[in-house]
């Protein structure tokens, strides 16, 4: 039997596929294996192309392949889909993708170490502890809305609501009320302190590298973006230029050509959502400033006088994407462009 040269991964909880072939394109191995068995299995097979779709543990995988003398190589789900003969089952996934593995013109996602890991699952937890402290305080807000007690929309509406709660002698609210408005309080209170510990891990996080560093002295990117990009992008190199970045992100616009006939319409939307949300919040800030009309950023100024803020906002974060990347890549520090 010929050996294995590439080969085609799928993952799962428990039971995992294998495809592989050998150099000439012949079908050499097709198992089924349990979870245990894998790394049992890659231990005897020859150094070949392993082929994997980007997912929640293939970076664990493609650490613990690589040690093995493997090359290991992630790839989108979207772009293994089209090679997905009819039917849907493991074997079929698994040689869709050793078949997308060895396209020339697949793109691959760099595989992250895991404080990278690490440093992500800090903003993932934030995102849900942010979640949750929406829906204490929208529930606070309702709850006392049943018996009369409102007040203005924001954080100072809300202290004033969380006083009323603390206080006994308040008979609006009946006593068993009181009780469960306490609970939501006190768990709101948690909840905003596990914030401020989680966005000092950030902080820390970024400052920490070189690279956060020189990504927060950009207008707009603050250390919670820094630490995202630093822990996202673990490989700049993977992006040719900074519009695959950008593109990669979502923010680039979304085309309908064909022909000569050019037409570009709003942004794609794909990709990495929290670094888009981010860049686009980022940008706002900034634009809050600019609408003074600063000679700090005159581009900006002129854009403002001629577009809607967010859809100039959506162009700044465009921008700062690619100026990400350039500086990401080449290691220099941001340089502000000067007025003509």
């Amino acid at each position: 039997m010929s050996e294995v040269a590439v080969i085609g991964l799928d993952l799962a909880k428990s039971v995992f596929q294998v495809h592989g072939i050998d150099v000439q394109g012949q079908v050499v191995l097709r198992r089924r294996l349990s979870r245990g068995q894998v790394l049992k299995l890659f231990e005897k097979l020859p150094a070949s192309v392993v082929g994997m779709e980007a997912c929640a543990s293939s970076h664990y995988w493609a650490r613990e392949l690589s040690a093995l003398g493997h090359e290991v190589k992630l790839m989108p789900a979207q772009y293994v889909k089209p090679y997905v003969k009819r039917g849907k089952n493991d074997a079929a996934d698994s040689e869709a993708i050793c078949e997308a593995v060895t396209r020339p013109t697949m793109r691959f996602v760099g595989i992250k170490t895991p404080d990278q890991q690490a440093a992500m699952m800090l903003h993932k937890v934030r995102r849900i502890l942010t979640r949750q402290r929406t829906q204490l305080a929208n529930a606070l807000r309702a709850h006392m809305a049943e018996f009369g007690i409102t007040a203005a929309i924001g954080r100072i509406g809300l202290d004033r609501l969380l006083v009323i709660v603390a206080d006994d002698g308040d008979t609006r609210i009946p006593a068993d009320a009181r009780i469960s408005l306490t609970m939501l309080a006190e768990q709101l209170a948690m909840v905003k302190r596990q914030i401020l510990a989680n966005d000092r891990r950030i902080m820390t996080h970024a400052r920490r590298s070189d690279t956060g560093r020189r990504l927060m002295a950009i207008p707009g990117i603050g250390p919670l973006l820094a630490s995202a990009f630093v822990a996202s992008v673990p490989d700049p190199s993977v992006f040719s230029t900074g519009r695959d970045l950008s593109a990669w992100i979502g923010l680039t616009p979304r085309q309908y050509s064909s022909g000569s006939a050019i037409r570009l319409g709003a942004i794609s939307r794909a990709g990495n959502r929290y670094l888009r949300e981010m860049l686009i919040v980022g940008a706002m800030a900034v634009i809050r400033y600019a609408r003074g009309g600063s000679a700090r950023n005159p581009r900006l100024t002129e854009l403002l006088a001629r577009k809607p803020a967010k859809l100039a906002a959506v162009a700044l974060a465009n921008k700062n994407a690619r100026t990400i990347w350039a500086i990401m890549s080449s290691g220099e520090p941001y340089r502000e462009a000067r007025a003509a």
